[in-house]
């Protein structure tokens, strides 16, 4: 698998309030100073068999730049494999001072277009232990988990076509909230405007397959 695809594996796995993550980089021995070289960068630190990469969400070498990193040693086929080595968590605030699902869903339905009218979206959810029964608490959205992520992804279309109205997905990020099953809402994609033509709505492609 290609470095950058591995990271992105990495990643979708992480903690939803990971702050800082640590990786360990191995490459063969022959590609280790150039692979050194096209993370100049990246600030690498450079040990006997294997590159340490700083990864954090507050400053330094952020998700992007790291995924931009290993993107052009992809480019100059040098493969390896990329290891979690360590993760640091923000400090959660308190329990009354976090933002509801359902909050949150409001907060991005107002920085929209006006005329937005389909969306895929995500809820990353704190603990596996509340997958399944979130799963089934937002069955009307037919809701997929991407990978081994804790992930539900569901669409909503304003209008028409593919995904649930905006009214029901809220209804359903409320009984999140009523059942104390902690999350962070992403809104992945947004189309404005769109009109079906002989199709019941648009289709993205992420990954290689259809959402």
């Amino acid at each position: 698998m290609r470095l950058v695809w591995q990271w992105v594996t990495l990643e979708r796995d992480l903690p939803t309030d990971w702050s800082d993550v640590q990786l360990v980089l191995k490459v063969r021995e022959q590609d280790d100073a150039q692979a050194a070289a096209l993370l100049g960068g990246a600030n690498p630190l450079r040990g006997k068999d294997s590159i340490r990469l700083f990864v954090s969400r507050t400053g330094g070498l952020g998700p992007e730049a790291v995924k931009r990193a290993l993107l052009r040693l992809d480019r100059k086929d040098i493969p390896g494999t990329l290891e979690l080595a360590g993760v640091e968590e923000a400090e959660r605030p308190p329990e009354e001072e976090r933002r509801t699902l359902a909050q949150q869903w409001d907060e991005a339905v107002a920085t929209l277009p006006p005329d937005w009218s389909d969306m895929l979206a995500e809820v990353r959810l704190r603990s596996s232990d509340h997958l399944e029964y979130a799963a089934l608490l937002m069955a009307p959205t037919n809701p997929t988990r991407p990978g081994r992520a804790l992930v539900l992804q569901f669409r909503a279309a304003r209008r028409f076509g593919y995904g649930v109205s905006p009214g029901m997905a809220r209804r359903c990020l409320e009984r999140l909230d009523e059942e104390e099953v902690g999350g962070e809402l992403r809104v992945l994609r947004v189309l404005s405007d769109t009109d079906g033509v002989a199709t019941q709505g648009p289709v993205w492609r992420v990954g290689g397959r259809a959402v």
